[in-house]
């Protein structure tokens, strides 16, 4: 049988994602062809723009700003250098606007517009959106699979605008309509609309399959976003006390992931001077990373609190083994927050570290069920160093949480939730999948 095609779409550089290269590999390794689809990030220039992960998945970084932007920034570093230069273009302008005044007009309205932060930015985003479409519609896929809201279009226009439509599939990694930036009613509207274009839909857990029940009255498929053992698993440990230069006793208490708002760092921060021990470590980066490292530096604590930069998700758990507890402090901020069952969660678990974590319900489940951390509430911050100061004090219980984490992991990983995501694409295709490749092999 000839192996079906999918074009993957997300919004994003595609180095930090594990849910997205979980899915790929899966799907890559049972009989289809993968070509992602994703974004270049400009400082990074160790990216490549085609990037064959195996034979059968490849990925596509498309170029995030347009030329005619590239070509103003670099005309405007230009004007900035030379002043002669300066000089002779303005007068040419003045000769172009003489001869041609319509063109050179709206030629200047247009520059000035995209100097302006938003009008840029708008630029920037449809501009990507239009090339991502291009690219996906230019080869006829059998399947589309769209991460996020922010994908979705694109999708919806290569699946469906075409005369033999093709599956469509939404891989829904956050609730849309509910959650940090998104609390614009259009984020509804644009979601209902295009929902009603799909052939099936894909969320993390059953508290937010229930919720989209409500919103939208179907009940879409649950692929939970649990660590794969074969990509993510390491026998490696970074020495993290060597490279913060730390006395080998030394507690890591670590935060791993976006240092994005309503996830509870600030309340890290602010807790930390009541922890009896230990040194706060976050890896990863983000919008608020430059203002809690302000922070930080304001109460004198940099040589207790600590930053490193975020690592490819193939290296993370080599540092993540090396912390004594893991935080997983969501604020409730927004629905997307109170309903999520984040990776990082069973990362800690699958490192055999125990947990600081909030009180919503996912969570919740996973940590008392297993006993391998500490439930507290998030949002107060003594509550949060009593936790950190539990763990701290009771090594005894602290060990026991410890080894329940390398029983319990075994239930919350990939490659038994992966056959999820098979299902689904049996379901609207109807494609049996051959004898997985890596069997086969």
């Amino acid at each position: 049988m000839e192996e079906k095609r999918v074009c993957m779409f997300v919004w994003n550089h595609f180095t930090n994602d594990a849910r997205v290269l979980r899915e790929c590999t899966t799907l890559s390794n049972n009989g289809y062809h993968v070509d992602l689809i994703c974004i270049d990030d400009p400082n990074d220039k160790s990216l490549l723009k085609k990037e064959t992960w195996n034979s059968h998945f490849t990925v596509f970084r498309l170029q995030r700003y347009p030329y005619l932007l590239l070509f103003l920034r670099r005309f405007l570093q230009l004007m900035r250098r030379r002043k002669l230069l300066l000089g002779s273009v303005v007068l040419l302008w003045f000769v172009f606007l003489y001869d041609f005044p319509i063109f050179t007009t709206i030629t200047t309205i247009a520059t000035f517009l995209l100097l302006i932060p938003n009008v840029k930015t708008v630029y920037i985003r449809s501009s990507l959106i239009v090339r991502m479409i291009i690219k996906g519609y230019r080869t006829s896929y059998d399947i589309y699979h769209a991460n996020d809201l922010n994908t979705l279009l694109q999708g919806y226009i290569c699946a469906k605008w075409r005369l033999r439509k093709k599956v469509l599939i939404y891989d829904s990694h956050e609730v849309q309509t509910s959650r940090t930036g998104y609390d614009s009613r259009f984020y509804h509207w644009y979601e209902q609309f295009l929902i009603k274009k799909i052939d099936q839909m894909i969320v993390e857990n059953n508290t937010r399959a229930k919720y989209n029940e409500h919103l939208y009255g179907f009940y879409p498929a649950v692929v939970h976003n649990y660590p794969s053992i074969l990509l993510q698993r390491t026998f490696e440990q970074k020495n993290l006390h060597q490279l913060l230069e730390l006395p080998k006793e030394e507690k890591i208490l670590l935060y791993q992931g976006g240092i994005q708002q309503g996830r509870g760092l600030e309340k890290l921060i602010e807790a930390y001077p009541l922890f009896n021990e230990g040194i706060l470590l976050f890896i990863g980066d983000g919008k608020i990373k430059q203002q809690l490292q302000r922070s930080v530096q304001q109460n004198g604590l940099q040589k207790k609190i600590y930053f490193l930069p975020k690592v490819p998700m193939q290296q993370l758990l080599a540092y993540t083994k090396n912390a004594y507890l893991g935080f997983q402090v969501l604020q409730n901020t927004c629905f997307n927050h109170w309903s999520a069952s984040s990776n990082k969660l069973f990362e800690y678990m699958l490192c055999e570290v125990p947990v600081v974590a909030c009180h919503f319900p996912e969570v919740k489940r996973v940590v008392e069920k297993h006993q391998v951390g500490k439930i507290v509430d998030s949002h107060n911050v003594e509550e949060i160093a009593n936790g950190v100061n539990f763990l701290l004090e009771n090594k005894d219980l602290w060990q026991k949480y410890k080894n329940n984490c390398s029983r319990a992991y075994e239930h919350y990983t990939w490659e038994n939730e992966q056959n999820k995501l098979l299902e689904v694409y049996r379901g609207v295709t109807g494609y049996k999948t051959p004898t997985s490749r890596n069997e086969r092999n």
